[in-house]
């Protein structure tokens, strides 16, 4: 059986703001940051905006790129 995951990028709506994760159900992922129903980060900094994605076969190389984009994203910050 054939699985596809998906790393996503969510935006605050004004862009300053950026979440990135991992699901297997791209389409109702968004719709619950849309609705706000995602307790934590992406509700206190409204990220309801998709930006990006990717799509995999493999769970494992989604996570990893997942971490890769995070700590990509992270060491911008940074500097």
């Amino acid at each position: 059986m054939y699985k596809t995951y998906y790393i996503y990028i969510m935006s605050s709506p004004n862009d300053t703001t950026l979440y990135i994760g991992v699901t297997n159900d791209l389409e109702r992922r968004v719709k619950e940051h849309k609705r706000g129903e995602i307790p934590g980060f992406t509700q206190k900094y409204n990220c309801c905006k998709l930006v990006y994605f990717e799509e995999y076969s493999d769970i494992d190389q989604a996570i990893e790129r997942e971490k890769k984009l995070d700590f990509s994203t992270r060491f911008a910050r940074s500097k």
